[in-house]
């Protein structure tokens, strides 16, 4: 975040920053939390967050865009404002959070960190990679003979399966990175380490780990389950180092195989790898970041999504029932994506010039047309003639989304005529 907010002020954008006191930035810093939670236990985390979130909110009427990236918290206030909502989602911790993400899903914008790493029940605007500092990391043409793993001492990191290559190929492996499983470690970690072959390092400060991955031959990320992104790959080639990897997640986002390492389906396969790495250059892994991964690149992605954004909510239309965007309008009809919001309900009503057929594209609700009473689902369609009294109403918990096909000899705002209205426009 704070790599964005500096790459954003120096396009000229005018950037508030939500977070710490003691936090650096060009931009505009605003905080009520002194530091990160983690530095002080004496901090009640519930209390700052509720703090931290209702700032932003409160304030929103100043600014044209909210980017959150505190997870789904925030989310709950974004109906409560005008301002246009985007969330990157990092991270999706637990099926039991979805509800949160899925309520929110028509009413505020979501970006991915990797196409790999969506969610089917969500929409997205786009997908974002992370951008890291390139000019902060050392490239090294010539590296040491050793192979490295660098990351958190886990089952899904597979630090066992590094071990396994390192020792079927007679290479030195490095181990680096802190101990989140202390009985792995213990049992297919620990009995492996002999301070020769396989060494491990601890948990290093940022500069020690720079050096460890510009020296080192490869990365090798034998991850066991279906990685977000991976940071710690791109940081690798980055300093040139190639790195070979499980075949899973986003890794085919990040590496380029056969070219700035490889992707392979299991230990035998990267055995075979190391073999080939004298066909990798280092060079060329550096380039590779310098052109997909740069902060740059980022801050053009993410300005794109705010323009994006911000386009669409000039073309939507609000009511106090929710809002519209009119997707085409041609001589005869008109097309519109309707959002009705949870409980809300358009006004009774009667068109004098026009016929409609309704799509429901997601949620439920209540139709009334004429005397009939009408329950829709996403899929479901009614067709309203001219002068049919009709109304809908959402009878759930999420956005009602619908598409209407207006045909007639006149599509203008003004041909209605209200019998009933619960915002007074009867």
């Amino acid at each position: 975040m704070s790599l964005l907010t500096e790459g954003l002020v120096k396009r000229g954008i005018d950037v508030t920053l939500f977070a710490t006191v003691d936090s650096h930035t060009s931009g505009k810093l605003h905080a009520v939390c002194p530091r990160p939670y983690e530095e002080d236990k004496n901090i009640h985390v519930k209390v700052y967050e509720c703090l931290h979130i209702s700032e932003v909110f409160e304030r929103a009427d100043e600014f044209d865009i909210i980017h959150n990236h505190f997870d789904y918290l925030p989310l709950t206030y974004s109906r409560l404002v005008d301002t246009p909502v985007v969330t990157t989602v990092h991270g999706i911790s637990s099926r039991r959070i979805l509800p949160v993400y899925k309520k929110y899903n028509n009413s505020t914008f979501y970006v991915s960190i990797s196409d790999a790493y969506r969610c089917d029940e969500l929409e997205y605007i786009a997908t974002v990679h992370h951008g890291i500092d390139t000019g902060s990391f050392p490239f090294n043409e010539s590296p040491e003979d050793y192979l490295l793993y660098i990351s958190r001492i886990h089952r899904d990191k597979g630090t066992k399966e590094a071990i396994e290559v390192a020792k079927r190929t007679g290479m030195r492996l490095k181990i680096a990175g802190f101990i989140a499983d202390p009985e792995y470690f213990e049992n297919e970690v620990a009995p492996h380490i002999d301070s020769e072959q396989i060494i491990y390092e601890g948990h290093v400060s940022h500069q020690h780990k720079k050096d460890l991955l510009s020296h080192a031959r490869a990365l090798l990320h034998m991850i066991n389950y279906e990685e977000a992104f991976g940071l710690g790959v791109v940081e690798a080639l980055t300093c040139g180092t190639p790195v070979i990897a499980i075949n899973k997640g986003a890794m085919p986002e990040l590496i380029i195989d056969g070219e700035t390492g490889f992707l392979v389906n299991g230990v035998e396969e990267a055995v075979d790898a190391v073999q080939k790495l004298g066909s990798i250059s280092r060079k060329k892994c550096r380039e590779s970041v310098e052109i997909r991964f740069s902060v740059e690149r980022m801050v053009e992605d993410y300005i794109k999504v705010y323009e994006t954004i911000l386009e669409k909510y000039r073309r939507e239309e609000k009511r106090p029932w929710g809002f519209y965007e009119i997707l085409t309008e041609k001589p005869g009809y008109k097309v519109k994506r309707i959002t009705v919001l949870p409980q809300e309900e358009i006004s009774l009503q009667r068109h004098a010039h026009r016929q409609e057929h309704w799509y429901i594209v997601s949620g439920e609700g209540l139709v009334t047309k004429n005397t009939d009473q009408i329950r829709v689902f996403s899929g479901d369609s009614v067709d309203l003639g001219v002068k049919e009294i009709h109304r809908v109403k959402n009878t759930g918990g999420q956005n009602l989304v619908f598409i209407e096909i207006a045909q007639g000899d006149y599509l203008g705002e003004d041909d209605i005529e209200r019998f009933e209205d619960k915002y007074g426009r009867a």
